[in-house]
């Protein structure tokens, strides 16, 4: 069996269990919404043509943030169940008549490319499967008072995950079937499919293939993501400027206005060129003249805020994450302190950071020195950088 596959992702549960002051599915795993990767996944594998998002209709913004340059069909809003969420995403894509179809969880954010090929591969042949891992631990009945009545073989049981995968003309005839019968109570698609008497087969399952439901699964997932970037790194920059004519200064991407300006590279802020060559520094790949030549003309009057995301996506691109960004600026004047909250603000949002891991610091040169005198301003900066462990 070939031919299309789409997939649905359901988003459009609450989450209660999880806790949190939004639904679990958009709460940051691994620095981004838990929804995102789940979509991704999906979106960015060759062998899937498009992704049908199912979400609740108060989450709108919540998920256009959260998938913002995904290729995805429009949302489109779930039901009361899980049923007939998935219901609702079959339907909004029958008129593009799929051949095959994969229903996956979102909050599922760990499923692997190789696990969306593992399900296309098998639902090609069988027309629906599943994947599953074996149970390792013992498995015991009891009764309503906790006493144990007995032990189950575990041989012939498994645990079942999603994406599930599915001949996408026989699923949702399953649920249309089943909506007309009344039933509502399928916990899974498999579950559904077995009652309208379709054969589902299993494939592997992946162990890091976790729900996450709880509150303690969302600390053992980022305590797991914590253990896994296990190379923590410390970078160094420093950044000058000399002062001229003008009537401003920009600093940590404030335009501030003062009774000069500064000459130097693109706009001259040195908080954020010193925070850029930290963050280089702690990657070990060069400096800001490197990547941005103050010899080459693009960037005259430039916006450092650029810069400063473009070492963050550095960082993003080795599978890291940036901990902490630490700066301290030196100058009799400008007076750094009323401007000090908005400057963390602003270094957070270009950087992705909540504002409690970005420090301003500032202080004088006591009159002595270039700084002193006032004839120029300094910026240090620390960054510390968390990147996967490899020899």
């Amino acid at each position: 069996m070939a031919g299309t596959v789409a997939a649905i992702v359901v988003a459009a549960g609450r989450g209660l269990r999880a806790g949190g002051d939004v639904p679990k599915q958009y709460r940051d795993v691994a620095s981004q919404p838990m929804i995102r990767p789940s979509l991704a996944v999906l979106a960015e594998h060759r062998g899937i043509s498009v992704v049908q998002p199912v979400i609740h209709p108060d989450d709108a913004l919540l998920f256009a943030a959260a998938s913002a340059g995904l290729d995805l069909l429009a949302p489109v809003f779930g039901g009361a169940t899980r049923q007939a969420s998935v219901r609702a995403g079959l339907e909004a894509l029958s008129a593009r008549r799929p051949d095959l179809v994969l229903i996956h969880d979102a909050a599922r954010p760990f499923a692997s490319p190789a696990l969306v090929a593992r399900a296309i591969a098998a639902v090609g042949k069988t027309g629906a499967a599943v994947p599953t891992i074996a149970i390792a631990d013992t498995v015991k009945t009891v009764d309503a008072s906790g006493t144990v009545t007995g032990t189950i073989a575990r041989e012939a049981l498994r645990i079942v995950q999603t994406p599930q995968a599915f001949d996408f003309a026989a699923l949702i005839e399953a649920h249309r079937r089943a909506q007309a019968a009344g039933r509502e109570d399928f916990t899974d698609d498999a579950a559904l499919a077995e009652w309208a008497g379709l054969k589902v087969t299993t494939f592997e399952g992946e162990a890091g293939n976790v729900k996450l439901t709880t509150a303690e699964d969302f600390a053992r997932a980022q305590a797991a993501e914590l253990a896994a970037l296990s190379d923590v790194r410390t970078g160094f920059g420093f950044d000058v400027h000399q002062f001229a004519d003008g009537d401003h200064v920009w600093l940590g991407g404030l335009r501030i206005p003062h009774g000069c300006g500064v000459t130097g590279h693109s706009d001259a802020d040195v908080v954020l060129h010193a925070l850029v060559d930290a963050i280089l520094g702690a990657l070990a790949e060069g400096d800001i003249g490197v990547h941005f030549p103050p010899s080459d003309p693009q960037w005259r009057g430039a916006s450092s805020d650029r810069f400063l995301a473009f070492a963050v996506e550095r960082v993003q691109a080795r599978g890291g994450r940036i901990a902490h960004l630490d700066v301290t600026v030196v100058c009799e004047a400008p007076r750094i302190g009323p401007h000090r909250d908005a400057m963390r603000a602003r270094i957070a949002e270009i950087a992705g950071l909540a504002s409690e891991r970005v420090a301003v610091k500032a202080t004088t040169s006591e009159k002595l020195g270039f700084t002193g005198r006032g004839e120029g301003i300094v910026a240090f900066a620390n960054a510390t950088v968390r990147l996967p462990w490899r020899d």
